[in-house]
């Protein structure tokens, strides 16, 4: 039952388009917007290039957390999940790891040319992508308990945002962490280790 859950809102993220192609885009927008903010010096945007855009992904991530159960909620389905014979604890599970796939997947893949937009340094890619990897599927599973507890609330998206950010700055701080210590020379693995 939890592959056929995940199967189905995968299908429904991609055909409604919403939640993967917004994410994405938004993405593109934050990076591409920080070197007309901070100006045209490389050296300034390969320092600030980890941070950039572990930011982007959180936010990017964050847009489209509130409809991991909303869709279900207005149409009856999370009723039908709730009463189904799967624990609550597989069912949050599916629709956080199709959330990853239809948000926190692509938003990995689009990181690396992104990164050579901010002059982020040849060592840093490969742990750019591997931090992503890894902690994408994390901003994934702590939104979806954040979208649970808001999913009956109407405009519950701030809510959901005050709610996650707070649980998303350890995640934050050792991706970019990874990212940095690579681009500098450093060991990134205890960072990415955490």
């Amino acid at each position: 039952y939890m592959i056929a859950l995940f199967k189905r809102d995968v299908l429904l993220a991609f055909r409604s388009g919403g939640g993967f192609g917004l994410a994405l885009s938004f993405f593109l927008i934050v990076v591409m917007f920080v070197p007309f903010g901070v100006g045209a010096d490389m050296s300034l945007l390969a320092v600030i290039a980890p941070g950039i855009l572990w930011i982007g992904a959180l936010l990017a991530c964050l847009l489209s957390l509130d409809r991991i159960f909303q869709l279900d909620f207005e149409d009856g389905t999370l009723d039908v999940l709730a009463t189904s014979p799967l624990p609550g604890e597989a069912i949050t599970g599916a629709k956080a790891a199709a959330h990853w796939v239809t948000t926190g997947l692509p938003l990995t893949l689009a990181a690396a040319p992104l990164g050579y937009l901010l002059n982020l340094p040849s060592e840093a890619y490969v742990w750019l992508v591997a931090s992503l990897l890894t902690g994408t599927p994390a901003l994934s599973f702590i939104g979806s308990f954040g979208a649970a507890v808001t999913v009956g609330v109407k405009r519950g998206g701030l809510l959901l945002s005050l709610l996650v950010l707070p649980l998303y700055i350890p995640t934050l701080i050792f991706g970019a962490q990874t990212v940095t210590r690579a681009a500098t020379g450093q060991d990134p693995l205890a960072a990415w280790a955490l």
